[in-house]
Parts: C-alpha cells; sequence; structure tokens
C-alpha cells in the first residue's frame, strides 16, 4: 500500500473541534464533514485538497474529544495518510478503526513543508519528500493493520471476514 501526494501543513495540538467544528456534526455523512474539514485554521482547504494529499502536523495532533468525526471528515476530504511528531491516542485508534492511514515520525513532520510532495510506502514505513529528496523512516503498519486499511478501516474488514 502506498500513498503519494502534496502536503497541508499544520502546527501543534491542532484538537477535532479544529478538524471538524461541533457545528457541523449534524450531518454525519462523511461528504459534508469533509466539506468542513480544518476550515476554522485553513479556510480553504476542502476546495484546495485533491484525492492522495498528505496531512502532515507536528505534536499532539487530534487531541480534544473523541469524536469519531474527526479522520472520517479527513479521510472523506481525500487525504491520503497523517504524518505527525505524535498523536493523540484516542485519535490514533478512531483513525485505525476507519481506515485512515497515520504515522508518527518527528523527524518527517519537522522536515516537510506545506505544499512539499511526499510519497509514502506503508509496508516498509518509507517516507520520501520527493520535492527535496530527504528521506525518513516511520515504524511501518504491522500486516493485521496494513489489512485493516486496505479493507477500509475495521468494520469493513469484519464485514469482509463475515462475508457480509
Amino acid at each position: 500500500m502506498k500513498a503519494k501526494g502534496s502536503v497541508f501543513k499544520y502546527g501543534d495540538n491542532v484538537d477535532t473541534d479544529v478538524i471538524i467544528p461541533a457545528r457541523y456534526l449534524n450531518d454525519a455523512r462523511p461528504e459534508s464533514l469533509a466539506a468542513h474539514c480544518m476550515e476554522d485554521i485553513d479556510a480553504f482547504f476542502p476546495q484546495r485538497v485533491k484525492p492522495g494529499d498528505i496531512m502532515v502536523a507536528n505534536k499532539n495532533f487530534g487531541c480534544g474529544s473523541s469524536r469519531e468525526h474527526a479522520p472520517i471528515a479527513i479521510k472523506a476530504s481525500g487525504i491520503s495518510c497523517v504524518i505527525a511528531e505524535t498523536f493523540a491516542r484516542i485519535f490514533y485508534r478512531n483513525a485505525i478503526n476507519i481506515g485512515l492511514p497515520i504515522l508518527e515520525c518527528p523527524k518527517a513532520a519537522k522536515a516537510i513543508s506545506a505544499g512539499d510532495d511526499v510519497e509514502i510506502d506503508f509496508t516498509t514505513g518509507a517516507i520520501t519528500n520527493t520535492s527535496t529528496g530527504e528521506k525518513f523512516q516511520a515504524e511501518p503498519f504491522p500486516p493485521f493493520m496494513q489489512e485493516l486499511m486496505a479493507a477500509g478501516g475495521l468494520v469493513e474488514r469484519t464485514k469482509k471476514k463475515l462475508g457480509a
């Protein structure tokens, strides 16, 4: 599994209320959430993001409430992976559950800039900034998590396993 895209870069402590503001939680459809993703800190994100793009942030990404809407909004917007120095624990779990690939890699998070083009190999954990030629190493997903990502998340994987 691989990803390739242009980078949207954010700082420390990007919380779930900024990822998807509470005023938009009355419509839980993924496409509705995507239409407002990140708009309070990046007003034009919903219009500029393209399928495959990559989000990079610093420390404690996804802190705040435990709402699953935040990773759903990011995934539905077209983001193929989030790279950060660290993730809030509940956001990390919610992202994995819905099949949003996320990687902790402090060196990459610090070095990659907005607008850079990045390639990621989830099997090996290799992150390449094709704009600068820099290479970084994240911990690759274990095989069972790669299976979750490929299936689209925990629920989709379970459905496939049960033949539903």
